[in-house]
């Protein structure tokens, strides 16, 4: 194996760590503590522009480092991967839009910051959120793997996202199992983490809120 495939691979884990690392509830703590409430209607835009940009230098190095292609999928299978890659983009966008893009974003908490009379979050279960926890997760697992064609960085690329993503997967269902309680247990037990239709689900409709 090439070595700057092996550093690649690190780095994109380096930069998920990170990125889980400045997400969870102790930084956000340790952040309201030093610098106040205030500041905390900043963290998630600070954190959305932070994890860009350090992003960067890993898509620089995917197309600068020395690469070999591993395989390439023929027509009409790379055209029908193709449109799987699109749908995921669309299932990213229709899971986001779900929730509350502004919030995703981090815009909400800047210009709207919450009230501390405000009612709480609710949990979504309806829309994607019916037929899998976590949609995003799997549309951009879909994404990463339906690419037709396969190199060298590309593949250590998706490799180290994907154990990101799973990683991710497992805080974000402890935070949830802690701000929602036996709501998220009961929603957990019977709907798939990543797949859909692999399990029976019996979660009935609910009307979207916060996530």
């Amino acid at each position: 194996m090439d070595l700057s495939v092996v550093w690649l691979f690190l780095l994109v884990l380096w930069w998920g760590a990170l990125h889980s690392f400045l997400a969870s509830l102790m930084v956000k703590q340790a952040v309201s503590r030093l610098l106040g409430e205030k500041a905390t209607r900043f963290y998630r835009l600070g954190y959305n522009v932070f994890a860009g940009l350090t992003f960067l230098p890993v898509l620089a190095l995917l197309f600068s480092l020395p690469d070999r292609v591993l395989y390439r999928v023929p027509l009409p299978w790379a055209a029908l991967m193709g449109l799987g890659m699109f749908l995921a983009c669309v299932i990213l966008v229709v899971g986001v839009l779900q929730t509350d893009v502004w919030e995703f974003l981090g815009l909400r908490q800047v210009f709207k910051p919450s009230h501390p009379d405000a009612p709480p979050a609710s949990l979504v279960t309806d829309g994607l959120y019916r037929y899998v926890r976590h949609p995003l997760y799997t549309a951009g697992l879909a994404f990463l793997w339906l690419m037709p064609v396969m190199t060298a960085n590309l593949l250590a690329v998706n490799l180290s996202l994907t154990i990101y993503i799973f990683i991710g997967a497992i805080f974000e269902e402890r935070k949830l199992h802690r701000e929602f309680g036996e709501a998220y247990a009961s929603y957990a037990a019977q709907t798939p983490m990543f797949l859909p239709f692999f399990g029976r689900n019996k979660m009935p409709k609910k009307s979207s809120g916060k996530r």
